[in-house]
């Protein structure tokens, strides 16, 4: 018997009946991951402090880069720190800000070290590959040229080196905040708020489900990568890396692959979001969704119970707005608030979360629709490149 209008009509208001239910429990086992963060963050005790070298690598200037690096020559902490800085050229513009930092800081060590090789299509694992030889302590900590953070910074993260039961700690992360730019209103600033939410409401609620349901933490984010020498060695090193988008995420794998332990820090650091275009935005979100796609193919495909907000209101439009519909709309929209204000605003110290809670709606609409475009192609724009993933890989794409 061929299926009818009717027939159709109830199975999608059933299939997103259940898909608004799953994204409502999804929704409170974030609630739980993160209230268990805290309860960890709370027990943290900093008194291990071993020397570390710093290391980003540089391309260009843009106006948040030198509060950040200001940052991280603020930091109180116990044990010698030094900061390196790679560049492709001493033309880089990037060349000129940290001279300006090492004159304004005379206290503090910092280096600007030329990687003029380029070793593989990702150019800033190919600059920090051929910096670490020249770090001149144990470990390294990696982190992105836009990060601001705290004074105790270093304090916390090399924190969780300390000796312990087990196995032994390989890498140290962190969790972060976007820093939105512009008016609400005013060209890019609504795109900008949009993205900075998806990772106050999206994005680390996962990671920390993710935490929970996995026994811990196998991967790494570029917001921190703090490593022993020993666990880079013994990991194969960044040289393997280099042709990889996501090489934050393939670190911490590797390092968890070879026996050690990934932590995740007490820390939250600040990432800033440009007044993006929506070209800009779109592609930049696609280029992350993809990432993530050839990372965690079957992570990606979960994501499906992680728009519950979105379900809801697909189910309110299917049902014909059902007494059931709107009670689920209801819940969700609640949930949905809760998870917001739990991990961006409680976890993440994200201020501006609460004040554009009102666009969740309009965030989880894009991001269901984003997270499907994921599925329709491997090309990324990054840098002003197209370049096609392959197993995470980057690799040019061809010009006609």
């Amino acid at each position: 018997m061929p299926l009818t209008t009717h027939d159709i009509a109830w199975g999608l208001e059933l299939l997103t009946t259940a898909m608004a239910v799953a994204g409502m429990g999804y929704m409170a086992v974030a609630i739980v991951a993160a209230q268990m963060y805290q309860l960890s963050r709370r027990g943290e005790q900093a008194g291990y402090t071993p020397d570390v070298s710093v290391m980003k690598s540089l391309k260009g200037v843009d106006a948040e880069m030198m509060e950040a690096f200001r940052s991280h020559c603020r930091q109180q902490y116990a044990g010698e720190f030094e900061l390196l800085f790679g560049v492709s050229s001493r033309d880089d513009p990037a060349a000129q800000a940290v001279e300006e930092l090492k004159r304004e800081f005379p206290s503090v060590a910092i280096r600007l070290i030329v990687c003029p090789e380029r070793l593989g299509t990702n150019g800033k694992v190919s600059t920090l590959a051929q910096m670490a030889p020249q770090a001149r302590y144990e470990y390294l900590l990696i982190n992105d040229s836009d990060i601001t953070v705290t004074p105790f910074y270093l304090q916390r993260v090399m924190a969780k080196f300390a000796p312990r039961a087990g196995a032994a700690v390989g890498l140290v992360t962190a969790l972060y905040r976007g820093r939105a730019h512009g008016k609400l209103f005013s060209r890019g600033g609504l795109a900008s708020r949009l993205e900075a939410m998806g990772i106050a409401t999206e994005f680390m609620p996962g990671l920390l489900v993710a935490r929970m349901t996995e026994g811990g933490l196998h991967f790494g984010l570029g917001s921190t990568l703090a490593v022993s020498r020993e666990a880079l060695k013994k990991s194969g090193g960044l040289l393997p890396l280099v042709d990889y988008l996501a090489d934050d995420y393939e670190l911490g794998a590797q390092v968890a692959r070879a026996g050690f332990a990934v932590e995740l820090c007490a820390e939250v650091v600040e990432t800033a979001v440009p007044a993006y275009g929506w070209r800009g935005f779109f592609e930049h979100q696609l280029r992350w969704l993809r990432t993530v796609r050839a990372s965690r193919p079957g992570g990606y495909a979960g994501l499906v119970f992680t728009h519950g907000l979105a379900w809801a209101l697909v189910n309110m439009l299917a049902s014909g707005a059902s007494a059931l519909s709107i009670w689920l709309l209801g819940m969700s929209f609640f949930l949905r608030l809760a998870q917001a204000m739990t991990v961006g605003a409680e976890v993440l110290g994200d201020r501006q979360v609460l004040a554009t809670l009102w666009l969740l709606p309009l965030r989880d609409a894009v991001a269901m629709g984003m997270w499907l475009a994921g599925f329709a192609g491997d090309t990324i724009m990054w840098r002003g490149e197209r370049f096609v993933l392959e197993h995470g890989r980057l690799r040019a794409e061809k010009s006609e």
